[in-house]
């Protein structure tokens, strides 16, 4: 990963040696865009798939949240300090894969003779990589885009929306950013990876823009005449003491009202995955389960279906798009009031990061606990959100954002 910061164009993806069934690589490295495709939402799916059909090759990249305008009839009007394209892929010059300790050099016939002199270079920075500090000069100060008492209204008229029928249940979010920041992308992410150790880590780099990802939840995967969606919704604190931690993580399995936000969610996951699976082959393979993380517990729940071999892979992603579990149900009022609550774009932040293969499969992660940079405007944000439902009390809604934002601020505030 740090032999790839030499190019402009940079997508590591880390499973932090998490042990899944569903789990393709231990990790990968893609870099050096030969081509690529960067769109803001107008026919954004479309032109996704004019440009896959083009290359005919792997492809890295991200789906922001806002291609929701390119699903449904809606619209994102909220401040945007990030300045990310809304879609960006790119066909990889070279690819890097370690699978059960192999390790994999795929590269386009007009580098190929790079592979040997790339593997020594790489051998020699893993040898003497050292840590430095994550930023320059003064210590990073975060600001709230919603503070305490805005965000306890506005969850107050979500709750109202909820009690009259609007929604069952809608993700709301907060961002927290800092201006006049010069960071060190990949220092920070070695530090957020470190802290938070998630199955689906992510570092994105393209010209002067950075994603530093923690993510614990992986949004869709198709592998073969398989697709699987994996929601989490359900959040718990972890403690020092092994017999709290225990209490911590049995309570959140019994909760009644995070029970429920999940069982709504995988609701809407199995209703998004019929729109292009085969009949009667939507299945829930896990309800519920609890895992725990460095950071924090989580209930996770797994969708799976079965398509049709003739089916279009970016259709199975634009009909599950944007992914229910940053959105809430019934999707497109959520997402409607969603808009009119929140007070930034949420750019990348709960959209996906990912890859498609030559065979049309695909692995992309959800972007969440997630630190986004744009480095020419020296501003750094990250978003956080939990699920609002009937049984929601503001107070600890706002508690169990402070919650999932901790690891961030930790690493940004050093």
């Amino acid at each position: 990963m740090v032999w790839g910061q030499q190019y402009d164009e940079v997508v590591w993806l880390d499973s932090n040696e998490h042990q899944s069934q569903y789990k393709n690589y231990d990790a990968v490295l893609a870099v050096e865009e030969f081509t690529a495709i960067r769109t803001d939402y107008f026919n954004a799916f479309e032109k996704m798939q004019d440009y896959y059909n083009a290359t005919k090759d792997w492809i890295f990249g991200y789906l922001s949240y806002d291609l929701k305008n390119a699903v449904e009839d809606l619209q994102s009007q909220n401040f945007d300090g990030l300045e990310f394209p809304e879609m960006y892929f790119f066909q990889p010059k070279k690819i890097i894969t370690l699978r059960n300790d192999v390790l994999e050099f795929s590269y386009l016939k007009l580098v190929e003779e790079d592979i040997e002199k790339d593997f020594k270079a790489i051998s020699a920075k893993v040898q003497s990589e050292e840590t430095i500090d994550i930023h320059h000069g003064e210590p990073i100060k975060i600001k709230l885009r919603i503070h305490k008492d805005e965000y306890i209204s506005k969850v107050e008229t979500m709750l109202a929306h909820i009690h009259r029928g609007d929604i069952y249940e809608a993700n709301f979010c907060q961002e927290f950013y800092a201006e006049e920041v010069s960071l060190r992308p990949l220092e920070t992410f070695k530090k957020l990876n470190a802290i938070s150790k998630p199955p689906f880590a992510t570092y994105l780099k393209f010209e002067d823009k950075y994603l530093l990802c923690a993510s614990p939840e992986r949004y869709l995967k198709k592998a073969g005449d398989k697709v699987i969606s994996q929601p989490i919704k359900g959040t718990a604190k972890r403690s020092p003491s092994k017999e709290e931690d225990k209490h911590l993580a049995v309570s959140l399995e019994l909760d009644e009202k995070e029970r429920s936000e999940n069982i709504m969610i995988v609701d809407l996951v199995r209703n998004d995955l019929s729109q292009t699976a085969t009949k009667g082959s939507v299945k829930v393979e896990e309800l519920c389960k609890v895992y725990s993380f460095l950071q924090v517990h989580q209930m996770i729940s797994t969708v799976s279906s079965k398509v049709d071999k003739a089916t279009n892979p970016i259709k199975i992603l634009k009909t599950t798009f944007p992914m229910g579990s940053m959105t809430g149900a019934p999707k497109i009022s959520a997402m409607q009031i969603i808009e009119t609550l929140e007070e930034t774009k949420r750019s990348l932040y709960s959209g996906a990061v990912g890859y498609m293969t030559p065979e049309g499969d695909f692995d992309f992660n959800v972007v969440i606990r997630s630190i986004l940079y744009n480095s020419t405007k020296s501003y750094v944000s990250y978003s956080v959100g939990s699920a609002i439902t009937a049984k929601s009390n503001p107070i600890k809604e706002y508690e169990e954002c402070l919650i999932k934002a901790k690891a961030m601020r930790e690493v940004l505030e050093n």
